[in-house]
């Protein structure tokens, strides 16, 4: 009597006509864990008897054919045992949560003390660090965001300048546009407080 197989929603059969092995993936990170490579033997005799065949000259092509026909007529079989057995070795591994029905690792995605997945009963601390690093990250982005305005505020100032001497617009250049004068002394702000800082033309930046 055949008996039913669980945990099979989630992996990779990697199996060909040599040998037997399956990877099997977390449902929640992706993470995966590969079963034992189980050798073939029909799968093997056939290869054997290929090559024999080659060297014989052919002789024993039909008997590596009936190899051949006999592994497509039991291979279901012997594929379902070995995958049977893959999912024994494998299944301490994963964890199936009776709420969502996912089968997740149990060293990543598994809340022990609540025996769900953790999407589904997260964990306090996890979650405490995760906000706080979100937190962080958009102090910074803020504390940028005030920076560059400043920065922004003082550029534009510098632009909208006028020559001492024509009255042309400098645009922040070290020489008028209009008259070529350098620019005896151009006006620049603290980045932390506003202030206008005096600065000579030896020293722009």
């Amino acid at each position: 009597m055949s008996t039913a197989i669980e945990f099979t929603g989630n992996y990779e059969d990697l199996s060909t006509d040599l040998g037997f092995q399956f990877k099997f993936h977390c449902q929640r990170c992706g993470s995966g864990y590969m079963s034992s490579y189980e050798r073939n033997a029909l799968g093997t005799a056939g290869t054997l008897l290929s090559g024999a065949s080659r060297l014989l000259g052919g002789m024993l092509d039909r008997v590596a054919d009936a190899s051949y026909e006999i592994q497509r007529a039991v291979g279901s079989p012997a594929h379902d045992a070995a995958l049977g057995r893959a999912v024994l070795e494998i299944r301490p591994r994963f964890q199936q949560c009776h709420h969502c029905g996912q089968w997740v690792c149990g060293g990543v995605c598994w809340n022990l003390q609540a025996s769900l997945r953790k999407d589904c009963a997260p964990e306090a601390q996890e979650v405490e660090k995760r906000v706080r690093a979100q937190h962080v990250e958009t102090q910074v982005a803020n504390d940028l965001f005030l920076e560059e305005n400043v920065r922004m505020s003082a550029k534009a100032s510098e632009v909208a300048g006028t020559c001492v001497h024509c009255g042309t617009k400098t645009m922040g250049k070290r020489f008028c546009p209009g008259c070529g004068t350098p620019r005896q002394a151009a006006w620049r702000f603290c980045a932390s407080c506003g202030t206008a800082l005096p600065e000579r033309l030896g020293q722009d930046a």
